[in-house]
């Protein structure tokens, strides 16, 4: 079951370019709408407003709610995965790394508003009665995939001991990112965030195997 629902929300039908333009907007629309509204609080009509089309063509990308839910998860996975693939955090292979990847998100000017997209996101429709828990879990799974893909990087490197356990190590990545982002919402202030990150990132630094100096 989950990987036939990991495919069928990765799979797109052949589409013209204009086709390709009309999903990706009514997908984008139906993200910002389920952030305000929540998924029972946006509808079809709401939908179709503010994407600039007909029932029909609706109905025609998007059969029913949890078809547009799923697209939507994939969507704002791939905004993030995309970030976080880009030179601008150079493989999460240095305490360096982690530690500005820490930093962009503290100063990320939105993270008291909306927090994390994506956790938001998750947070919204794992609430509705909708089969969309299994592509939720794969796509956090690829995310965390990048943190632990790189912390195995820095262990097979020698940057890290060989006790380091990167699978571990990712997980308190993300959970002190998730958990950092609702409380910083909560207080409206980023410094819980920035606590979390901090005290994970020293925890891994606490398995490094040469001077913080001598990091690149």
């Amino acid at each position: 079951m989950t990987a036939d629902r990991a495919e069928r929300a990765d799979v797109t039908p052949k589409l013209t370019a204009k086709g390709v333009a009309t999903r990706t907007r009514i997908v984008e629309q139906a993200a910002e709408l389920i952030y305000v509204n929540g998924v029972h609080g946006t509808n079809n009509e709401l939908l179709r407003k503010a994407a600039g089309i007909s029932g029909s063509q609706l109905n025609h990308y998007f059969p029913d709610k949890e078809s547009l839910v799923l697209a939507v998860i994939t969507w704002r996975a791939e905004q993030i995965l995309n970030l976080h693939t880009s030179e601008h955090f150079a493989g999460f292979d240095t305490i360096g790394t982690l530690r500005e990847w820490a930093s962009f998100y503290i100063n990320y000017e939105h993270a008291c508003q909306e927090g994390c997209t994506l956790g938001s996101l998750a947070s919204e429709v794992i609430k509705a009665d909708l089969d969309v828990r299994d592509q939720l879990t794969v796509q956090f799974d690829r995310w965390t995939d990048i943190f632990r893909g790189g912390l195995e990087r820095m262990r097979i490197q020698g940057r890290l001991r060989a006790d380091a356990d990167p699978d571990r190590l990712a997980n308190l990545l993300m959970a002190a990112l998730q958990g950092g982002m609702l409380l910083a919402q909560i207080a409206q202030d980023t410094t819980p965030l920035s606590d979390a990150l901090t005290a994970a990132i020293d925890h891994i630094q606490t398995f490094e195997t040469v001077p913080v100096a001598d990091q690149t």
